[in-house]
């Protein structure tokens, strides 16, 4: 059962971002050069943009010790990789998704963000920082639950 809630939480976290395949190839062609064309330490810089940006909730912000610094090149960094991205990495796949959804940066960065948080997931510390609440779950309470 423990096994079960870490697995569900581990599915839960890489899917908070979740890409789906469009039904238009060019947007799927857009996303794959744009995922292509990133390295780890980009896809790790993106992940520390998107905690950056997520700490910035009046509700977490207490929690975060980042400086306006770190923000400021976090965002910067970003800025410029995705301006490299469209422009030099994934040009024409870019004109041919927007010719047919105009949506289809904005879906083909769904992709990207979750390679993104893949990127951070794929580390074991993060992995148990992320299973450890199971030491605090009714174990007992959720196989009375299941067996009913």
């Amino acid at each position: 059962m423990k096994h079960i809630i870490k697995i569900s939480v581990l599915f839960f976290t890489l899917n908070v971002t979740s890409y789906s395949y469009s039904a238009q190839p060019e947007t799927d062609a857009l996303a794959g050069c744009l995922v292509d064309s990133l390295n780890g330490k980009e896809r790790k810089m993106l992940a520390k943009w998107i905690f950056l940006s997520m700490s910035s909730h009046p509700d977490i912000k207490p929690y975060a010790n980042a400086t306006e610094e770190d923000i400021d090149g976090s965002d910067r960094f970003v800025g410029e990789l995705i301006t490299r991205l469209l422009t030099e990495n994934c040009p024409e796949q870019l004109k041919a998704a927007i010719k047919v959804n105009p949506q289809a940066i904005e879906k083909s960065f769904e992709l990207v963000g979750q390679v993104a948080m893949q990127e951070l997931m794929n580390n074991q510390e993060t992995v148990q920082a992320l299973t450890k609440y199971v030491q605090y779950t009714d174990q007992q309470k959720l196989q009375k639950l299941l067996s009913e």
